[in-house]
Formats: structure tokens, C-alpha cells, sequence
């Protein structure tokens, strides 16, 4: 951004300045806070194949879990929400549950990857 007009430089040239305002996003454990059955509903929705849909579900339910200390592991205990840490599909899976998420003035518009988002807006003067 110039920070004064230059007539000389656009002598015909109506001077607006533009400024950005951001909004960073960073959704604390978004990929644990999934609830399969919310995911599915949103799946089927945007016309996703039904057999997909299923395996999803399938992916995302009933995973058994346990935690290991040294030589000692935890009781195991069944997971009923969230998608797992570190796979591919976790992150790709929070953006389709959140792709509605819009900007509602036109001067904004929001950035979104995996579980961090960005609104930008825009604010004009002159």
C-alpha cells in the first residue's frame, strides 16, 4: 500500500485506501471433537455414495484404544467421537464437516485448511 498519493505517478487516478483486517482460527483438538453421525448427515448432503458414507462411519466408530507406559498398557476403551491423530483422512474429513462455514459480508472471505481458519476482511476509505 502507498502511503499518499502520487498525481504525478496517476494523475487521473481516484485514490481509495484498502486496509485488512485477519482473523486467525486454530480449532483446539478438532479432529477429536467429530461426531460420526453429524459427519455422515453433512456426507449425504453434499450427494456422497451411500456405500461411502457407511465406510466412514465404519472408519470413525467403535476403534478400540489403549495407552502404554514403559512396559504397562492401559485398560482399552472404545471411541465414540473423533477422527485419529496423524491419519490423512482426519484432516479432509473436519474441512467437509466445516466446508459451510461462510463468510457473511462480501467484503470477507475465509481461508479454511485442516483445523485452522482465516477471515479476511476487507475495509476501504476514500
Amino acid at each position: 500500500m502507498m502511503t499518499s498519493p502520487q498525481p504525478s505517478i496517476w494523475p487521473s487516478h481516484t485514490w481509495t485506501i484498502t486496509c485488512v483486517r485477519m482473523l486467525l482460527i486454530d480449532f483446539s483438538s478438532a479432529f477429536n471433537t467429530i461426531i460420526p453421525q453429524h459427519l455422515i448427515e453433512k456426507l449425504s448432503l453434499l450427494g456422497l455414495n451411500t456405500s461411502f458414507c457407511n465406510w466412514i462411519l465404519d472408519f470413525l466408530t467403535g476403534r478400540p484404544q489403549s495407552v502404554r507406559i514403559g512396559n504397562s498398557f492401559s485398560s482399552i476403551t472404545t471411541l465414540r467421537t473423533g477422527a485419529p491423530q496423524g491419519c490423512v483422512l482426519s484432516p479432509l474429513l473436519f474441512t467437509l464437516l466445516t466446508h459451510d462455514c461462510a463468510a457473511m459480508h462480501s467484503s470477507s472471505h475465509i481461508i479454511k485448511f485442516a483445523d485452522d481458519m482465516t477471515v479476511v476482511g476487507l475495509i476501504k476509505q476514500g
